[in-house]
């Protein structure tokens, strides 16, 4: 077998493109961390405003939530049964119902942004079985 020599501009190019390899990691990376910043600040918000309810997993299955007798928000036919608008509307109002002698309750949260309902909206679509 016949070892080969590169040549310097082999050799140049090789950690040259390397660097670019490194470069583009880091920069891609880089370009990560805001969204992953502001997931963390909607799991915070729904851990705060909706998780004493809903439960951290959306079924509900909280002292709160059984005694409202809230329905499991991460099924499948749940989801299919609500549009983002009504998310939406339903985060932005609140919700204030009785059926069947038991009170069910929701804060309204109007101050929040668009940004932010989005995320809690794409939050609770993740919770999907």
């Amino acid at each position: 077998m016949k070892c080969r020599r590169r040549s310097a501009v082999e050799g140049a190019l090789t950690v040259f493109g390397g660097l670019v390899v490194k470069s583009l990691l880091v920069a891609l990376s880089l370009l990560s961390l805001p969204a992953f910043a502001a997931e963390k600040k909607i799991e915070k918000m729904w851990r705060t405003k909706c998780q004493s309810c809903h439960g951290a997993d959306g079924k509900a299955q909280t002292d709160k939530g059984k005694k409202m007798q809230m329905v499991d928000i991460s099924t499948a036919e749940w989801q299919a049964k609500k549009s983002d608008a009504e998310l939406k509307k339903a985060i932005k109002e609140g919700n204030k119902s009785e059926k069947d002698g038991v009170k069910k309750e929701m804060d309204a949260y109007a101050d929040l942004s668009d940004e932010q309902l989005d995320g809690l909206i794409a939050h609770i679509r993740s919770l999907k079985k």
